[in-house]
């Protein structure tokens, strides 16, 4: 038996090496054609399929945040406005007034119809003075309102403290027999003079509120949206078809909230028989959790629809290949051979080969074709050289350019707050700075300056914010003389300052200081940005130096630091650029590497 298995392999082969040439060629077709073919198309369906399923999960993903940072303004902005009564004496007077003349029911009257006007969505505004008299105003379509049956739970849930308190979804009554659907924001008033209890005040929001907010998510992801407060209460269910029946996520948002843990994420489900994914999103502000449930039939139905597609075609092409290769080969003879030595020659590289045809047959046409071939190839090569250098020179000009937009905006949004606050002469001096890192970023033409030059630039766009923020942070330069004339591509200090600047010390309590030095270590000139500013916490850190070495692209830190890297690591290699080193509370340091070129640059 072991001799038997050890002799087939060399039987199969004598078997395949006395076939016919032709024969030889179509069974070396279907194994190295037709199965690398089908097993392509089986990866590429696979990842067609992944893709989708991942394209269709962040755009949900995106959607939901993005209905879930809606919501949160629109709390934030009712919670805001409960505490306009600590600005306005009249009210605080008549909150603390016992009973109810003419001028305190047109001055209470007045504040809250202004009140109920600031959102389309309010249905009424309530305020409860020191001794339980409430006063309201209600939305159009409303003639009557009952407070005094929610009186005592309002007192309730305000007397835990002053901060304001979202109660979730509930029923009003409203028009004695009428129902509405809403939401609430209370806030305890207290006196700006005694700090005491004076009163409450209520919103009153309808949940149509959440309709306007989730329409668009559920028309771009196909699918429906859920809303669920912090106490794991429905706030909004779309009630849409969707899904597969009315109400189906109002049925299971149990089975839901099951699978909710973190501040977002995303899960598959099956509920009645149909999978679901589904993703959500936890507010940090409200606790409140969006999710947005869509059938995956509805995702993947074009992805199978295009898989059986693409199958079809693969067998109609090794079919139809598999016809055209059996005809071939009849004109196939041993010349050929010569030319597949010359054909893995020139896969190996070698493309120092040429092939002399003895006849002019079809053969020797091929052969001539085969020598303009490697001509061309070698042409395209040539080009393809200098298309790469191109490339790469205009790569650098495009990431350069992209930052003069940056700063220049920055400056002149110093100038605009300048402007508003009072007509003074540093707006002069501001615009005479900003001219000249105008000049410096956009009507120089050099793409390589000197490190003198590049510090100068630094030193005039910190000028600038000086003005803005006045003796609020201080630069020091220790840069040794030998490196000042070094060349360098322009605007690489800037750009770390500003990032220093606005992440780092503008968020600090106090006075900063940005602290550049340089020095030669081994081949490279070695510069260090740092500043004594907030810094930023390990994970972040991490993230920010994954990015700057390579990883996966992110827009969370912005262009500045990603794109002098990017330059650095495309004019002088991958081996220099910047590194960051930072602890949260005490500072970041921002190291760059440059090639030191012994011939400093001429000015």
């Amino acid at each position: 038996m072991v001799s038997y298995i050890r002799r087939f392999p060399r039987t199969l082969w004598l078997f395949l090496a006395n076939l016919p040439m032709e024969r030889k060629l179509i069974v070396v077709f279907i194994f190295l054609i037709s199965m690398p073919i089908t097993y392509v198309s089986y990866l590429s369906s696979r990842s067609t399929f992944n893709s989708v399923l991942v394209n269709a999960t962040d755009s949900a993903g995106q959607m939901a945040d993005s209905a879930s940072g809606t919501i949160d303004r629109y709390v934030e902005d009712l919670k805001r406005y409960t505490a306009l009564p600590l600005y306005n004496t009249d009210v605080q007077y008549y909150l603390e007034q016992q009973g109810t003349d003419w001028d305190k029911n047109t001055g209470m009257s007045m504040f809250l119809s202004y009140l109920n006007h600031t959102k389309a969505e309010i249905v009424a505004v309530y305020l409860v003075d020191k001794y339980g008299s409430v006063y309201y105003d209600k939305s159009s379509g409303i003639s009557e309102l009952f407070p005094e049956e929610r009186l005592a739970q309002w007192q309730s849930l305000t007397e835990s403290g002053v901060a304001p308190v979202v109660q979730g979804r509930h029923t009003i009554r409203v028009n004695a027999g009428d129902r509405r659907e809403v939401f609430s924001i209370l806030r305890t008033v207290s006196s700006v003079s005694s700090l005491q209890k004076i009163g409450i005040i209520v919103f009153d929001i309808h949940i149509s509120l959440f309709k306007g907010i989730v329409d668009p998510v559920n028309a771009v992801t196909q699918g429906d949206t859920l809303i669920v407060d912090d106490k794991g209460e429905l706030l909004y269910a779309s009630p849409d078809d969707r899904s597969g029946g009315s109400g189906l996520l109002e049925k299971h948002t149990d089975k839901f909230l099951q699978h909710v843990s973190g501040p977002g994420g995303h899960f598959q489900i099956t509920l009645d028989g149909k999978k679901f994914l589904a993703v959500y999103t936890v507010s940090a502000k409200t606790g409140w959790t969006t999710l947005v449930s869509i059938p995956l039939e509805r995702i993947l139905s074009p992805v199978e629809t295009t898989r059986n597609a693409q199958l079809l075609t693969t067998l109609a092409i090794i079919a139809f290949a598999l016809i055209v290769a059996t005809f071939i080969s009849h004109a196939l003879t041993k010349p050929l051979k010569s030319m597949v030595r010359l054909m893995k020659q020139v896969q190996h590289g070698n493309l120092e080969v040429w092939l002399h045809p003895r006849y002019n047959d079809e053969i020797g046409i091929l052969g001539s074709h085969f020598n303009r071939m490697i001509i061309r190839i070698k042409d395209l090569l040539q080009e393809v050289k200098l298309t790469e250098k191109r490339k790469q020179r205009a790569d650098m000009r495009a990431l350069q350019n992209q930052i003069n937009p940056h700063f220049i905006y920055n400056t002149l949004e110093s100038i605009r707050m300048l402007a508003e606050g009072s007509d003074d002469p540093r707006v002069a001096k501001l615009t005479y700075l900003l001219g000249m890192q105008m000049r410096y970023g956009i009507v120089r033409s050099e793409e390589t300056v000197t490190i003198r030059q590049e510090l100068d630039h630094t030193r005039n766009y910190l000028d600038m914010l000086q003005i803005r923020f006045p003796d609020k942070f201080s630069m020091k330069i220790d840069v040794p003389a030998a490196l000042l004339d070094l060349p360098v591509i322009k605007l690489v200090f800037q750009p770390i300052v500003e990032n220093a600047v606005f992440h780092g010390l503008e968020p600090k309590e106090g006075p900063g200081t940005i602290h550049i030095t340089g020095w030669l270590e081994g081949g490279s000139a070695v510069f260090c940005v740092e500043d004594d500013g907030v810094g930023m916490d390990e994970a972040t850190l991490r993230t920010l130096n994954h990015t700057l070495t390579g990883g996966a692209d992110s827009e969370k830190f912005g262009i500045g630091l990603r794109n002098v890297n990017e330059r650095l690591r495309l004019d002088y290699g991958s081996p220099y650029g910047l590194r960051v080193e930072s602890e949260s509370g005490t500072g970041t340091r921002v190291m760059l590497r440059i090639e030191n070129l012994s011939r400093p640059m001429e000015n």
